[in-house]
């Protein structure tokens, strides 16, 4: 993936109390490596390769509190822009636009109902390196108790058009985001036999493997620290 359309996911980053166990768990689940930690002024922040590709990023916690979870960056064309049509939505700013070194521009927002994603404006670095191959990123999608709420943000701040999934036995509330008439994401309605009600709106990642059942077995196998694993409900 050389370049990113505006409006499409382009990367993800976990942020973690403990990154060195956070490396050495997706090591053993994904076989990931973990690249040495960035300078100060980058918080320290790492890479996650697959055969020498950014897949993903690694963070530690930057603040008291901080959830343990993967967070979802979409590309955009200019993250100022975007941030005024995140306000003028109703969503709101938790990081306003910042440079980071020269990589690109990036800005943080939570939707109206509360799930948090990024923004990136590629300059030198366009994001992941490989998608949609094994042990890469596969899909992002926001889980929301206000779908149609949702529906309004997403369309007026990235131009998504909410459709239904082309494969047999999903949810009919489930949307796929489609940009240009290609699906980029999809969205999920929270329902309180599938989330616990503390669980609150939030946007997953998932991976592609090539045998699910095997990175199952090899995520409880791991030996590694669980508190450098996503919480349960935040991720897939």
């Amino acid at each position: 993936m050389p370049e990113y359309a505006p409006g499409t996911p382009s990367w993800v980053e976990l942020s973690s109390p403990d990154a060195n166990a956070a490396a050495e768990f997706y090591r053993d689940v994904l076989s990931w490596s973990a690249t040495d930690p960035g300078p100060a002024e980058t918080g320290g922040y790492r890479m996650f390769q697959q055969d020498g590709k950014n897949v993903a990023g690694l963070m530690g916690h930057m603040q008291e509190g901080q959830p343990t979870a993967w967070a979802t960056y979409v590309s955009v064309a200019d993250a100022d822009e975007t941030a005024e049509k995140v306000k003028a939505a109703n969503g709101a700013v938790i990081v306003e636009p910042m440079d980071v070194t020269d990589l690109g521009r990036m800005a943080v927002f939570a939707d109206p109902t509360g799930a948090v994603f990024g923004v990136w404006q590629p300059k030198t670095f366009a994001g992941a390196d490989l998608v949609n191959e094994p042990n890469s990123l596969c899909w992002n999608e926001v889980h929301t108790r206000d779908p149609e709420a949702d529906k309004a943000f997403y369309s007026s701040v990235f131009g998504w058009a909410a459709g239904r999934p082309s494969f047999a036995g999903a949810p009919d509330s489930y949307t796929v985001w489609e940009l240009a008439g290609k699906p980029v994401g999809g969205m999920m309605q929270m329902t309180e036999e599938m989330f616990p009600p503390d669980v609150p709106p939030h946007w997953s990642v998932c991976f592609a493997v090539a045998d699910c059942d095997a990175t199952v077995a090899k995520a409880r196998g791991s030996k590694s620290d669980s508190s450098a694993r996503p919480s349960p409900g935040v991720v897939a």
